[in-house]
Order: C-alpha cells, then structure tokens, then sequence
C-alpha cells in the first residue's frame, strides 16, 4: 500500500501532466506541494527506484504505468468522496476539497465502491472534474479550453473549476461563476491580460489568474 506522501506526489504528478501535456518539473512539483526543490529530488529519486516514475534530473518526471495506476485510484477516491459529501451531506463547494484530501488517504476500496454504487456511478465531481472508474477508465470531456484561450463574443458553458483554493472557490460563488453556468466574453484587457465577462446579466472582470483556473466548453 502507498503511503499518504507517496500517494500525493504521483497525484500531483498526474495532474501536472495532463493538465500541460509534459514531464513534471522539479520546481513546478516542489511548488504545488509547497516544500524544497531538494525534497522533492529525494523523493522522485526514490519513487523511481520503487517503479512509479521515470526521472532524469533536468529532464523532469513522468508516471509509469505502475505510477499512474496508483494515482488514478487516488483522484478516484478523492472526487468520489467531493461528490458524496457535496450531493449527500450538503456541504458546500468549498468546504469538500479540503475534507476529502484527508478521507482519500483512509478509505478502503469497498468502501469507495459502496460510495460509487450509493451515488450512481457518476462521472464527474462536483466542480466538473471526471472520476476515473474502478479500472482506471477516465471520462472524457471534449473541446474543453481555459477560459484563458477563449475569443471575444462567443458564449461558453463552465465545464470544469479548478478547487485548489478554497478562497477562490468562495469567490466565484459570490459573482456567480458556477458549474454550468453560460457566460459570454466580451472583452480581453492586454494590458493586464484580465476579462470581461457577462454572467446572469451582470458584467464581472476576471483576472488572468482566474481564467487559468476556468475551464469551459463553446455553449
């Protein structure tokens, strides 16, 4: 069984990956999970050793079938668990992220199984996220682009939001930036890289920071 810090870097590392398409650099890891360039060289050194990565110093990080297998089954529990506490227990949006960081770490897997039949074996999380299914099948989403890439004039649906900050998350829910939601762009700032949308009738400027975290679909 992998430990809970094993279980986060190949999380973080998958992500990463898909997120951008390339090996994970030291820094940029060392970044997300907030700790030294030198810890995190210790450790791919002995997540290599142990199977789960390929690394070369340089050259970055990347999973293994071995790696990504156990990673999968993480960001399974972790989005099952955000779901049952959001549609079961009423939590909110911003409170499931940080809960199910610590119950992905200690659930047995029939537990995860009765979670996923309780629910009906949904395919996303509460934020839009795909749930990977018990064989590590992962949903598909097409056509999705940040926000950032978006043109002026054409209308969007909001298809996924990034949950890695809970103030964000409280944010959006105040301006009415939700799951689902159709906003039109209607104009890029250059100078600042902001936008302006329109969301239910009421003009919102988002930063270039924001937009990263939005991920949305042509409506």
């Amino acid at each position: 069984m992998a430990t809970i810090s094993i279980e986060d870097y190949l999380k973080v590392i998958y992500n990463e990956t898909k997120l951008y398409g390339v090996s994970v650099s030291t820094s940029r890891l060392a970044q997300k999970l907030e700790i030294s360039n030198a810890a995190i060289s210790d450790m791919a050194k002995k997540l290599a050793k142990q199977g789960l990565i390929d690394y070369a110093k340089y050259r970055g990080m990347v999973l293994t079938r071995k790696g990504e297998k156990i990673a999968l089954n993480v960001i399974r529990r972790h989005r099952l668990w955000e779901t049952f506490l959001n549609k079961s227990l009423g939590l909110s949006l911003s409170e499931v992220h940080t809960v199910a960081e610590n119950l992905e770490h200690h659930s047995p897997d029939f537990l995860i199984e009765k979670i996923d039949e309780y629910l009906d074996y949904p395919s996303f999380d509460p934020h839009g996220h795909p749930i990977p299914k018990k064989n590590g099948e992962m949903p598909k989403l097409s056509g999705v682009i940040p926000l950032k890439e978006s043109i002026c004039g054409k209308k969007y649906k909001i298809v996924i939001v990034d949950d890695s900050s809970t103030e964000l998350m409280n944010f959006f829910s105040k301006i009415g930036i939700i799951l689902y939601n159709v906003i039109k762009v209607k104009e890029k700032l250059n100078f600042d890289n902001s936008f302006v949308v329109l969301a239910n009738g009421h003009e919102i400027t988002l930063s270039d920071k924001m937009t990263q975290k939005l991920f949305v679909t042509e409506a």
